[in-house]
């Protein structure tokens, strides 16, 4: 890849006392402009937030220097209508375009849109870090960074941008509760004309069983006879029975290994969920009582239980494709993408009702639950076991599942008329 150097200097970077050499390159595909930073003193690291479960001690000026970044190249560079940040690591943007440039001509008409992935990850630090991310005192009340009597970058972005989105319908309803809402609800339900729930897209080019190359044949709803032979290889790929377990239900999770995730309900009733005869494939990485977990049901129950430590591109296609469960019983969920990956290779998802889960499965298309207990998820798979045995129902829902669009494309015109009416 060629790349072109189109800016090299310190400006980029909000150090009050310190320089550090930066550059900006550009790369274009398929007609899309994209510029990368590149300042090894900052991110010329091992890991992008953290290292060895810690994260950066200067976080806070790394990912300041990204949102200065992102200022500097519109005044640089090119001419901008909406500076779009997401979540923390964006969050000084917003505040920056209104206070740092609020007299630059370059930024006169510039307006920005501040996206929330997770809110529970929120950028908090010392109120002493101000002036070396380039901030006067006064910011930490007038630029709405304060956030008991830390600094919230998380907090910055969605105090001063123009508009807030967050990545499901369901999920900007509930950050403005206080069980949702990490401490920010009171803000959120004050900026609430301007928030707007936009779900997640998928890439169906990417995750589509019909063009999939890691699968072991090709399928879609037309000709379904392609997904038994996904499931067998799914099975001989973990090292599992392929010929005794061809009428099992296999439950698929592909997730990060956190309590996130729901896990904890796995562990209170995971005998239980075994008794119902499944099988379960798990491909994750994360919390070190997670990992036990799997591995001990793997230990228990070795020709039903297969589970992969890290992450694997090929295997999480073939997880989604062989299995006929997939399972995300998650304590909170901003949009989820697994699901919608899940419907359309003919996988039903057993999910939590909460977030981009419930707005993406239906009754008709997977299974809901809404209690946060071992308990509701047993009692939701049961179902699930059930509507499985029914072999003419079940291909009903199979369908009903693979017909659903979560492409990009109702996504992007959301966001395109958002854009508008900003500019407007």
């Amino acid at each position: 890849m060629q790349l072109r150097v189109l800016m090299v200097g310190s400006e980029v970077t909000p150090y009050a006392k310190t320089d550090i050499p930066a550059q900006v390159y550009a790369y274009e595909e398929r007609g899309v402009r994209y510029f990368f930073l590149d300042a090894p003193g900052l991110f010329g690291r091992s890991g992008i937030y953290a290292e060895n479960g810690q994260d950066y001690p200067d976080n806070f000026r790394r990912f300041a220097a990204l949102s200065l970044a992102g200022c500097e190249a519109i005044r640089r560079l090119f001419r901008a209508d909406i500076l779009h940040c997401h979540d923390w690591q964006a969050g000084l943007a917003p505040l920056y375009l209104k206070d740092r440039y609020r007299l630059d001509p370059n930024f006169m008409a510039v307006r920005s849109v501040f996206t929330i992935h997770n809110l529970a990850y929120q950028g908090i630090f010392g109120r002493e870090i101000l002036p070396m991310v380039g901030l006067p005192d006064q910011a930490f009340l007038s630029g709405g960074v304060e956030f008991y009597g830390k600094v919230s970058y998380m907090k910055a972005g969605i105090a001063r941008a123009d508009a807030v989105t967050t990545v499901s319908p369901t999920y900007s309803k509930e950050i403005q509760t206080p069980a949702a809402g990490w401490g920010l609800d009171g803000l959120l339900r004050a900026r609430k004309d301007v928030l707007h729930g936009i779900l997640n897209g998928a890439d169906y080019s990417l995750w589509d069983p019909a063009v999939d190359p890691y699968l072991a044949a090709n399928y879609s709803a037309a000709n379904l006879a392609g997904k038994a032979l996904c499931k067998r290889d799914l099975l001989e790929t973990v090292g599992l029975d392929a010929t005794a377990l061809e009428n099992a239900p296999v439950v698929g999770i592909v997730a990060r290994l956190s309590e996130q995730k729901g896990f904890d309900l796995v562990g209170a009733a995971a005998d239980a969920l075994m008794a119902e005869g499944i099988v379960l494939v798990v491909l994750g990485s994360g919390e070190a009582r997670y990992v036990d977990l799997f591995r001990g049901l793997a230990d228990r129950y070795p020709g039903r239980v297969a589970f992969r430590v890290g992450y694997n591109e090929a295997l999480a296609h073939k997880i989604e494709a062989g299995a006929d469960l997939f399972l995300m019983p998650s304590l909170y969920e901003p949009c989820g993408l697994n699901q919608i990956y899940s419907l359309r290779y003919g996988t039903v998802p057993v999910v939590r009702a909460v977030g981009g889960l419930d707005d993406t499965v239906t009754t008709e298309t997977g299974f809901k639950f809404a209690d946060y207990s071992g308990q509701a998820l047993l009692e939701s798979v049961r179902e699930a076991v059930r509507a499985y045995r029914d072999k003419r129902n079940w291909k009903r829902r199979v369908l009903a599942g693979m017909a659903m669009d979560y492409s990009w494309t109702a996504s992007a015109h959301q966001y395109a008329e958002l854009y508008r009416r900003l500019r407007n």
